[in-house]
């Protein structure tokens, strides 16, 4: 599972340019850009993404998973869909970027009960900023993140650093050094 999800990473999200930097969500230019919603919207990445996380965090029996949305909101999906399909339902939900306008003015949507323990996911840390946005909310809204799962630490800006700061452990399931050493291996 772990070598077809990083083939699929390097087919589909990894991207490689040092004449033609990528900007990149935290205002740095870098030679690598990786777009995980090329794979996190694949049904074979779905399910891979979904099994792996699962296999971390099943021990942990958290409430819930989710993160901010849009990058962990596919991920968050899987992983519950899996953890339905092994009997141990692991329900999802998202942090919005701002609160709902109307209604209930919610500013996380899922299931989940105040106070519960969750899992955090994000697609990729550079800087850690987005998760860490997702865990100061969470935290005001009452919930309590166990750890942080992303698929591609890129090892940059202290991202990881950065979110474990807050006292939560970072799980990256590869790191940006692994992609280009496994695309460097024979």
């Amino acid at each position: 599972m772990r070598n077809r999800l990083i083939e699929l990473i390097l087919e589909r999200s990894y991207r490689y340019n040092e004449e033609s930097p990528f900007l990149l969500s935290s205002g740095r230019l870098s030679p690598y850009y990786i777009d995980c919603k090329q794979v996190t919207f694949l049904p074979e990445g779905q399910f891979l993404i979904g099994q792996m996380i699962f296999s971390i965090i099943e021990k942990l029996d958290p409430k819930g998973i989710g993160g901010m949305t849009l990058g962990a909101d596919p991920i968050a999906i899987s992983v519950s869909l899996i953890s339905y399909l092994k009997n141990k339902p692991i329900p999802s939900f998202s942090v919005r970027k701002e609160p709902k306008k109307h209604g209930t003015l919610k500013w996380i949507e899922g299931n989940i009960e105040s106070g519960s323990e969750v899992v955090v996911v994000d697609d990729v840390i550079t800087t850690g900023k987005s998760t860490i946005d997702a865990i100061k909310r969470l935290r005001e809204e009452g919930y309590k993140p166990l750890i942080v799962i992303v698929i591609v630490d890129r090892e940059e800006n202290n991202g990881k650093e950065n979110i474990e700061s807050m006292g939560i452990k970072v799980e990256p399931l590869f790191k940006l050094s692994e992609l280009r050493d496994y695309l460097s291996s024979p």
